[in-house]
């Protein structure tokens, strides 16, 4: 169960993008993020925000139809997929995607991760956004070993 200790409250698309930004200053190559949420729960939004803070600065859409969309140097400061499995009904497709060897040099960036299963990797660090109401989101999280000393940001 979540408690408060472990839940932030995100006002609008500013504080959603702040916090990807603070958690782009925590991730590395070989890591993987996943993000849940309903559609429109603010996954994209909080990608922006870490890719922003990364140096991205062209458009961040959600990578829903090509459902994988690489950034690398110098575009960004660490090469990161941002990868969106809602579209993925065969698990035949995940192996396709190439995940496992993208995490050689890459961070992993997953909206939709349930597609995965048990196929998630065990040290990823796992961050639930649920919406309340038209503006705020409440953003929990699930944090193994390899996270705790980086999560939650300051």
């Amino acid at each position: 169960m979540t408690t408060d200790a472990d839940a932030r409250w995100l006002v609008g698309a500013a504080e959603t993008e702040a916090m990807g930004a603070r958690l782009a200053g925590r991730i590395a190559p070989g890591d993987v993020v996943a993000l849940y949420g309903d559609l429109g729960a603010g996954k994209t939004t909080l990608a922006r925000g870490l890719l922003r803070a990364l140096g991205f600065d062209g458009d961040v859409p959600s990578p829903s139809f090509p459902i994988v969309i690489a950034y690398d140097p110098p575009d960004v400061r660490i090469p990161l997929w941002h990868v969106d499995l809602y579209r993925i009904e065969d698990k035949a497709e995940l192996e396709e995607l190439g995940l496992d060897d993208a995490l050689a040099d890459s961070a992993l960036l997953i909206e939709w991760p349930e597609r995965l299963a048990s196929r998630l990797w065990p040290d990823a660090l796992r961050l639930r956004l649920e919406r309340d109401g038209d503006d705020r989101r409440r953003l929990t999280w699930d944090v193994p070993a390899a996270w705790e000393s980086r999560w939650p940001p300051k």
